[in-house]
């Protein structure tokens, strides 16, 4: 029981590790390297991958850094992955660039997702975006 706590915890510590790998090329606009960073902290996830909280932030990290990217059907792909993980349907952030992939993509349903974004965060969601995505909810 002790050996398999160590291994938790040490799985714990090399995902949280490499989020932060992750989050340092995201900063400097490094995106591809940010998603493979943010890849291997996924895969060090034990499956059922998607009941864990991790999921989610992993999910959301991955989809946005291919968000700022400019990739918008994988960031939509990520967002909607992350969606039935736990928190996920609560979370703005994951409305807000779900709704933006798919205002970029030109899908019909992009507003529904802003607009859970806009119940779930209010405007200030919006506040560092581009205001055609708040528009698009008028």
């Amino acid at each position: 029981r002790r050996q398999r706590q160590m291994c938790i915890r040490d799985r714990h510590t090399r995902i949280n590790r490499f989020c932060e790998i992750g989050d340092t090329f995201a900063a400097q606009g490094e995106y591809p390297q940010a998603i493979e960073a943010y890849q291997y902290a996924w895969n060090l996830l034990p499956e059922p991958k998607t009941r864990w909280e991790a999921a989610t932030w992993i999910l959301a990290a991955i989809g946005d850094a291919w968000f700022l990217h400019g990739d918008y059907t994988c960031a939509r792909d990520k967002f909607q992955a992350a969606l039935p993980c736990p928190g996920g349907s609560d979370n703005a952030f994951i409305h807000l660039r779900l709704g933006q992939a798919l205002f970029e993509l030109g899908d019909t349903t992009a507003t529904t997702a802003l607009q859970q974004a806009h119940n779930l965060g209010g405007e200030a969601v919006f506040a560092d975006e581009d205001p055609k995505y708040l528009a698009a909810l008028h």
